[in-house]
């Protein structure tokens, strides 16, 4: 039987990487606010639950090792996270035309971060992994 990972230990970890970029969205509201969409705190919130998902999918129990269980699961989390992504940024974009360049580009940034830190795990987790 496959031993489950805790997801709770990745939970926190990216609890933690969210409440850092919360402190840094609320500075850059505050010392430089024509540059920040007031849209900010939503995009980090968007990206700590699609990155959860993401998480939960690829890193759910050892079985998801195996490389075909792990490649399919991987493609399915970045599949489902690009969709939502392209659907939140569109709907955004649509709704608040006087905003959006700000948007995007924060948008984009706040993306490759949480990208970052999702590959960072996983690489992590991978290499515990293979040392077993």
């Amino acid at each position: 039987m496959a031993q489950k990972i805790k997801i709770s230990k990745y939970a926190f970890r990216l609890l933690v990487f969210s409440i850092i970029m919360t402190i840094a969205v609320v500075l850059m509201q505050i010392l430089l606010p024509q540059y920040a969409s007031p849209a900010l705190p939503f995009i980090i919130i968007f990206f700590f639950f699609i990155t959860l998902f993401t998480l939960y999918v690829v890193l759910r129990d050892e079985s998801q090792r195996e490389a075909r269980k792990f490649v399919s699961g991987y493609v399915l989390s970045r599949t489902v996270k690009f969709m939502s992504c392209l659907l939140f940024l569109l709907l955004y974009l649509i709704f608040n035309k006087e905003d959006k360049w700000n948007f995007a580009i924060a948008f984009l940034i706040i993306y490759f971060l949480y990208a970052g830190f999702e590959l960072y795990i996983i690489k992590k987790e991978n290499a515990k992994y293979d040392r077993k």
